[in-house]
């Protein structure tokens, strides 16, 4: 894809017109529809004024596109999921996650992931299964997994879950409340705190960061990636730490871990 597609396609997807852009850069109409056109190219600082304006980075607007490859925003069908989670839990008679995977659907009933038309529901149902394919079988971890931000982001309250008391728990601790620039770091700070007191939490929360990981390519802004990448490493050796201290969940500390940091250094490097 040439620069001035890339450029037009920048604008296009934040629903800004030439007009919009020509404001916000101080030129003209012309000079944005020309490098649409790739008649000539923006000077650098204009370059970079376009990266900070629609939050990417500079390689983003300069380099050229590669069209040759396809990427997927879904790997694997949600309802999909949902039946592999269902059959798991009759078959490892896991009470609390087989009520919790419909609650969860439901709760969920309508939303999207950032950015996406993908149904909500697909990130929890991720989880589960990650989970499960680390021969993972705990109840309450897998319900606590399909249950994790019905608290936070469907409104609903910890004491009406379908589930058992250890689980309300797991959902209360992962849950937190809503942060602005003052006041998040005081909250992550002890946010994280909480959950690297439970092994249960911790490895519910690193499963968690490796589906956000892999999606936050498309789902979030540049300065959330940095964010997200910046938070990762300052408090997620510390959750590590306490999987790997849980003999029981070893095989999946050295996956996790690998999950997570190679995912970090992919990202770094592509930034």
């Amino acid at each position: 894809m040439s620069i001035g597609k890339t450029i037009k396609k920048l604008r296009t997807e934040r629903h800004l017109t030439q007009e919009n852009v020509a404001e916000a850069l101080d030129v003209s109409n012309q000079a944005v529809s020309a490098w649409e056109r790739d008649e000539y190219l923006p000077e650098l600082v204009k370059a970079i004024d376009l990266a900070n304006l629609f939050d990417v980075s500079l390689s983003s607007i300069v380099e050229e596109r590669l069209s040759c490859f396809k990427t997927k925003e879904t790997i694997y069908n949600w309802e999909h999921m949902k039946t592999y989670v269902k059959t798991s839990a009759k078959h490892n008679n896991l009470a609390n996650t087989l009520k919790s995977v419909d609650y969860s659907v439901d709760a969920h009933k309508g939303q999207t992931r950032k950015k996406s038309d993908i149904p909500y529901i697909y990130h929890p149902l991720n989880l589960a299964c990650h989970a499960l394919a680390m021969n993972i079988k705990d109840d309450e971890i897998i319900a606590a997994c399909l249950l994790h931000d019905v608290v936070e982001d469907c409104g609903k309250i910890i004491e009406e879950l379908p589930v058992n008391d250890n689980i309300k728990k797991l959902v209360d601790i992962l849950t937190h409340i809503k942060t602005n620039d003052k006041n998040r770091d005081k909250i992550m700070q002890s946010y994280y705190a909480k959950i690297a007191a439970s092994p249960k939490a911790s490895l519910i929360k690193c499963i968690d960061r490796c589906n956000n990981l892999t999606t936050m390519s498309w789902g979030l802004s540049r300065q959330r990636i940095i964010r997200m990448i910046k938070e990762t490493e300052l408090y997620y050796p510390a959750l590590l730490k306490v999987i790997k201290l849980t003999p029981e969940y070893n095989d999946a500390a050295w996956l996790l871990q690998y999950q997570i940091e190679s995912m970090l250094d992919i990202y770094k490097r592509l930034m």
